[in-house]
């Protein structure tokens, strides 16, 4: 078998993200069960390089900018790609020499067609490596600092900067940027924490609890997740901390039926189906045949009854289900501003423009699934932003224009100050 060549995977993967707008946590998934078979240390690498070329890029390309007369924003993408990811090992791998990220680099621009610009290659990278020491960043205490710093695009952080204090912003920025362990949840009605620790432990795996979630354990040391067979066998879903909270505080009765109308993958369903504990019903709705897919395929491996996937646009009223659910779930496509610990690439992604156009989504989503709730019953909404146009301000729109519910609870969940991720809830109940 012929040797794979890990940076050139990296590059690939670069490529896909940035050139073709693939999202990076399914380009980089694929590559890595694509690449089984390479040794724990190839995917550790590729892994590494990639996620952190992509969470530093701002920082990359401005140290770049500072050693190249091609501007990183002119150079052709195969180019940026290796140039970026070879600024990354120059200045957060130090167990990799700087001669063999040079030398490799200028290998990959010739592999990849562009010998012609092997000396350009070389000349900047070398170049960075002697300077990297004198590199000047913006003054500290600036927004500009704090953008180079941590790769934050500007116009997020003037968001961050009028809602939250200064201390807070840089938390979350770093936060964003350390690595952390993967969060999962026990499926309780198929094995205890407890037992699945003992599993874990069998299978190389170390697992820690998380004290306010029974259903929570936090792993690390693992290679490839889906070669385990507590995974295969549907011992575990991985899931946030914070995305756990929804259907914690749902706290669904047994028998409930539950309609979670945004589910895909699923993980915020068959947790409300496994709270049922066998009772009841959940119907987890997601926009196309793919998506319910993916839900289905969680609800196979997962080995539940009481829940089942169907195809539904949210922005269309169900007559059938009018007043039938004890629970609605409105877990709603957002900016996904507080997740970039996981998917960096969406603040390069995301827009001013995006965000209102996705909070008038959410309106438009939530002016039709309020109808699904009983007297009686809850509706909770949710996003995995921190974004207050599509958080707070949603929330007090949707109670001033539908005054039968009651906001009974609101919580704002920043990166850093507590175990998962950016996430906001808001639970209403439709008074009887």
């Amino acid at each position: 078998m012929a040797k794979v060549n890990t940076r050139d995977l990296v590059v690939e993967i670069l490529l896909l993200v940035t050139r073709d707008g693939q999202y990076s946590h399914i380009a980089l998934n694929q590559v890595l069960e694509k690449y089984q078979y390479l040794d724990k240390s190839d995917r550790a690498f590729i892994t590494r390089v990639t996620e952190g070329t992509l969470e530093r890029m701002i920082e990359l390309d401005y140290i770049t900018d500072q050693f190249s007369k091609v501007k990183v924003k002119k150079m052709k993408p195969v180019i940026r790609a290796i140039v970026r990811s070879a600024v990354y090992q120059l200045k957060y791998m130090d167990s990799v020499p700087d001669s063999a990220v040079c030398n490799e680099a200028v290998k990959l621009a010739v592999s990849r067609g562009f010998g012609g610009l092997r000396g350009f290659v070389n000349g900047v990278l070398r170049s960075i490596a002697r300077n990297l020491d004198s590199v000047q960043y913006p003054p500290e205490g600036t927004k500009e600092y704090l953008s180079v710093r941590y790769s934050m695009p500007p116009w997020i952080l003037e968001q961050w900067l009028a809602w939250y204090t200064p201390e807070q912003v840089e938390q979350m920025l770093r936060n964003f940027l350390e690595e952390k362990p993967t969060s999962i949840r026990c499926n309780l009605h198929q094995i205890s924490r407890e037992d699945l620790k003992r599993k874990l432990a069998g299978e190389g795996v170390k697992a820690e609890e998380v004290p306010e979630l029974p259903c929570a354990l936090l792993i690390s040391g693992y290679d490839y997740l889906g070669a385990l067979p507590s995974f295969q066998e549907g011992d575990f879903q991985v899931q946030d901390i914070s995305s756990m909270l929804v259907a914690e505080r749902a706290n669904p009765r047994e028998g409930d039926y539950i309609i979670d109308v945004c589910a895909a993958p699923g993980g915020k369903a068959l947790h409300l189906a496994d709270k049922l504990r066998g009772t009841g019903m959940v119907q987890a709705r997601d926009i196309s045949d793919y998506k319910v897919g993916l839900i289905w395929d969680n609800i196979r491996r997962a080995g539940m009854e009481n829940i089942e996937a169907v195809r539904w646009d949210a922005t269309v009223l169900d007559e059938e289900s009018v007043e039938k659910a004890d629970i609605v779930i409105a877990d709603l496509p957002c900016s996904g501003l507080g997740v970039l610990g996981r998917k960096s690439d969406l603040k390069y992604r995301m827009t001013r423009e995006g965000e209102k156009e996705l909070a008038a989504l959410q309106r438009q989503i939530l002016s039709q699934v309020w109808r699904y709730v009983k007297p009686g019953g809850k509706l909770v909404y949710s996003t995995c932003t921190i974004n207050r146009e599509e958080n707070e301000e949603n929330a007090a729109w949707f109670q001033a224009e539908y005054p039968e519910f009651r906001l009974v609870s609101e919580e704002q969940l920043l990166p850093g100050q507590q175990a998962g991720d950016g996430f906001y809830i808001a639970v209403f109940v439709r008074k009887d």
